[in-house]
């Protein structure tokens, strides 16, 4: 933790009380401090500066939800989906504000990366941002066991078996073009190709939607 000023780590302490007491009597004080800790590290190359505690925050809270939901200890009221690409920088983001968007709450997404980079590719924000989807308070997250564990539908995009396998869970694999080094045109494309499939998922997960 050295690398982190003492500034940081207070209020990532602090972040670290809050979570304890919204999770009193589902997670020991001493899970808490773990997943804090993990998620710390976890986020050490992304590039948010004075934003470390909140995002420390969010990231560990989804994994904390995740473990619980995995365990049986916190209800899932909606499907669980969790998008996985290499960089969490471009396909799985686009396709996580996609399905956050027409599922309008009926379903709670996820995602994250192999091996993810310190921030989400400026043209996928832009070619995101003309849909009215907002990816600027998103940041890249590594894959975890636990939200694999919670998740009722795991689609890869050009992870390879990066990601951990459990029996009865479905799993997809998505093959689609790498937004990395695209021009927006190219990024447009693959956003919308990314549409058409978020959409018939989500009419098998939720019919209603359909």
């Amino acid at each position: 933790m050295s690398v982190f000023d003492p500034a940081t780590r207070r209020h990532v302490d602090k972040q670290m009380e809050d979570l304890a007491r919204e999770f009193r009597g589902v997670f020991s004080r001493e899970t808490v401090e773990r997943f804090v800790n993990e998620s710390l590290e976890g986020l050490r190359s992304a590039r948010f500066g004075d934003f470390v505690p909140v995002l420390v925050h969010r990231f560990a809270r989804e994994r904390l939800r995740a473990l619980g939901q995995a365990e049986g200890t916190i209800v899932k009221e909606v499907p669980e989906v969790l998008f996985v690409c290499v960089q969490n920088a471009g396909r799985s983001q686009m396709a996580a504000g996609l399905m956050d968007q027409r599922a309008q709450g009926k379903v709670h997404v996820r995602s994250a990366g192999s091996d993810p980079v310190e921030e989400i590719n400026p043209a996928v924000v832009e070619a995101m941002a003309e849909l009215g989807i907002d990816l600027h308070e998103e940041f890249p997250k590594p894959l975890t066991d636990e939200v694999v564990r919670a998740a009722d539908a795991v689609v890869t995009m050009g992870c390879g078996d990066a990601c951990p396998l459990y029996p009865g869970k479905r799993y997809l694999d998505w093959e689609l073009a790498d937004p990395a080094g695209q021009d927006l045109p190219a990024v447009r494309a693959i956003r919308d190709e990314i549409d058409g499939r978020v959409q018939a998922l989500l009419a098998e997960l939720v019919p209603d939607e359909s």
